[in-house]
């Protein structure tokens, strides 16, 4: 499995990225099962990349579950995280995802609300 880290700082060097290629359908479906992690989606779809801090989404859980969220939609491929300064910024892979799983983002993204 491939897997990509994105800067040698200690926090990044705890950031691991895998290819959307590499990911079993069933942890893909996983990824977008929960309504919290759909949410998060919704929100990066909705901006330019990179502009979107782990902090600034707007989630009905604590900061541990923020960040296992981020964790499993990063090991299923969806999106990618990157520091800079104090804030995580976040992008969705939706090219890279969407050449994996066709129409599955789609379908995820159009659903509304929880």
């Amino acid at each position: 499995m491939s897997v990509r880290q994105p800067s040698n700082t200690a926090r990044a060097r705890g950031l691991t990225h895998v290819l959307p290629a590499e990911v079993s359908l069933q942890d893909a479906l996983a990824a977008v099962a929960d309504p919290v992690r759909r949410s998060i989606l919704r929100e990066l779809a909705a901006v330019p990349e990179w502009t979107k801090a782990c902090g600034t989404f707007d989630l009905p859980v604590t900061k541990a579950t923020r960040s296992h969220h981020f964790t499993v939609l990063r090991a299923a491929g969806l999106i990618e995280q990157r520091d800079e300064g104090p804030r995580r910024l976040n992008r969705l892979r939706r090219p890279e995802f969407d050449e994996a799983f066709p129409g599955l983002l789609d379908l995820v993204l159009s659903h509304p609300g929880r």
